[in-house]
């Protein structure tokens, strides 16, 4: 944090957690606009925080955080002092067998954030050719044996619920990889359903802008997909991971990279939460984009 009276976006409300911790070191007069596409996270916040809400500390917002500089301009707020994103799903929606995000449970396969929009999981395994299957399961689950499993799922269809597909995914998959095949088609298929990957470069891309100089952004990731495009922006300012300097040497980036290596969990703290396993916390902040880098990152 860089300025106790600023404003600050929590573009990942789920549980209220993030947004408790920045109200309680914000000066009364700080802020912090919360953003959730999910309606179940926004009424237990506007419960659990009711009394930021009512000072006017809070606010809290239905939407996509890829939206977030549009949702902002809707409130005559264009900058904020920092931006944090804690990716994937909350413990909420993946402990709720009706909304479909876990193989653990038997529910409908529905895995969408937003449960009033778009088109869910089920509607997604039924629809798609086995190549599209296959390229679903390839590019956001990074599963290699996403042919034998397509076809797989092709030739049991219908699939309508969670335990209907697992028993086809577990059926099909590698002897002793059961778990982790698992894993990959339901986050393939969430990725798919909710267009997260589209909509982490969208924030990515608008995050310059959004946060003043001077100002932090911080993201949790959980899989490489995620955590290799905020690497590559916050160490280079482009999706290419490409870093570019002036004549001088200096790097050309909105970023100074705070992490040079991701902050994981401790042992005591995945002890507490073992979905922190995976976490990585990357972080930079703003640059004056009239002073050369201070640093050159490689």
């Amino acid at each position: 944090m860089t300025d106790p009276s600023g404003i600050y976006v929590d573009g990942t409300l789920g549980g209220g957690g993030h947004t408790e911790a920045l109200l309680s070191v914000l000066a009364p007069e700080g802020r912090v606009l919360a953003i959730d596409r999910d309606d179940d996270a926004l009424a237990e916040a506007a419960r659990r925080l009711a009394p930021a809400l009512e000072a006017g500390r809070l606010v809290l917002i239905k939407g996509n955080f890829a939206d977030a500089p549009q949702l902002l301009a809707e409130r005559d707020i264009h900058q904020v002092q920092g931006l944090l994103l804690d990716l994937g799903v909350s413990s909420h929606q993946f402990d709720a067998p009706a909304r479909g995000f876990s193989h653990r449970f038997d529910g409908p396969l529905d895995m969408r954030m937003d449960a009033s929009m778009g088109e869910d999981a089920a509607a997604l395994v039924n629809r798609l050719d086995i190549g599209d299957l296959i390229r679903v399961l390839s590019r956001f689950g990074e599963e290699p044996k996403a042919p034998r499993l397509a076809h797989a799922i092709a030739a049991a269809r219908p699939i309508g619920t969670t335990a209907a597909l697992a028993d086809v995914v577990e059926a099909a998959a590698p002897r002793g990889q059961e778990s982790k095949t698992l894993a990959r088609v339901f986050q393939a298929l969430r990725i798919a359903v909710n267009d997260e990957l589209e909509s982490l470069d969208r924030i990515l891309d608008a995050a310059p802008r959004l946060v003043a100089t001077g100002g932090r952004i911080a993201v949790i990731s959980y899989h490489s997909l995620e955590d290799r495009r905020v690497k590559r922006i916050l160490r280079t300012g482009n999706r290419e991971g490409s870093l570019h300097r002036d004549l001088y040497g200096n790097a050309i980036t909105p970023w100074e990279d705070l992490t040079r290596k991701p902050i994981v969990a401790s042992e005591a703290e995945i002890q507490a939460n073992p979905r922190s396993r995976s976490a990585r916390l990357r972080v930079a902040q703003r640059r004056n984009d009239t002073e050369p880098s201070a640093r050159h990152p490689d």
